[in-house]
């Protein structure tokens, strides 16, 4: 009987803003890993946080300063009765998510802008590499010269670690550039301090750095970069195909 698969090997070169942003405030050794991985994907269900994103984001929108919707959905999933065990680490992930995020979110600083769904946001093709944005809100606001200005949120979050502030300077820079290179809103300008990277564990919002244009060119090379060494990335030892 064949040995059970342990990863699938993704032949086009792509890549989430938030790994690329790991890669560019990443050591060398580190770089090739954040690559390797995302080439060979693990076939171990990896728990995800999609359901707690999708709420914070919806709280985010509402404008609402008060948690307590936050904390009893916490509840509700954490109550979820779960047919095995991957269910159920699924479920208690995403309610410490959002059980977090309702002890952080009063202390979150957002702009004055108007928040909006974020609609479609295609992947940025760069150097030949996808690079999916995975945005969770937009912003937008008027200017006193009647000009609009846009940006948008990204969520982070690693249970007990706060995020690297160089981390998210990088994925704010990516932010400002992916709206700056053609996913505006009618030719409206990104402004650096509406593409922001929100920290839920640490309840802090980043927002792009001055050099975003500097950084978003850094991020165009690493790109090609990651393009030409591809092919020949190795999988990871032990790995079944």
């Amino acid at each position: 009987m064949p040995p059970k698969k342990t990863h699938r090997e993704v032949k086009t070169p792509q890549i989430t803003a938030r790994y690329l942003a790991d890669y560019m405030a990443a050591s060398e050794t580190a770089k090739r890993t954040i690559v390797q991985k995302c080439k060979y994907q693990s076939l171990v269900r990896i728990i995800q946080h999609e359901e707690a994103k999708l709420e914070v984001a919806k709280h985010l929108r509402s404008g609402e300063p008060e948690v307590g919707t936050i904390r009893e959905i916490a509840e509700r999933i954490r109550r979820r009765i779960a047919d095995d065990e991957y269910e159920r680490d699924l479920y208690d992930h995403n309610a410490d998510y959002l059980s977090r995020a309702a002890d952080v979110l009063p202390q979150v600083l957002l702009p004055n802008a108007e928040r909006l769904v974020p609609g479609k946001c295609p992947a940025a093709v760069i150097h030949g590499v996808k690079v999916k944005p995975q945005i969770y809100l937009r912003l937008s606001r008027t200017t006193k010269t009647n000009e609009v200005r846009i940006g948008a949120v990204m969520l982070r979050y690693a249970k007990g670690r706060p995020l690297n502030v160089e981390t998210a300077s990088w994925q704010s820079a990516f932010l400002h550039g992916y709206l700056r290179s053609g996913d505006g809103v009618g030719g409206a300008e990104p402004e650096e301090k509406l593409c922001l990277t929100l920290d839920m564990y640490a309840g802090i919002a980043y927002g792009a750095p001055s050099d975003s244009v500097r950084r978003f060119g850094h991020m165009r090379s690493a790109c090609a970069s990651i393009f030409e060494r591809w092919p020949n990335i190795p999988p990871p030892k032990k790995a079944v195909l």
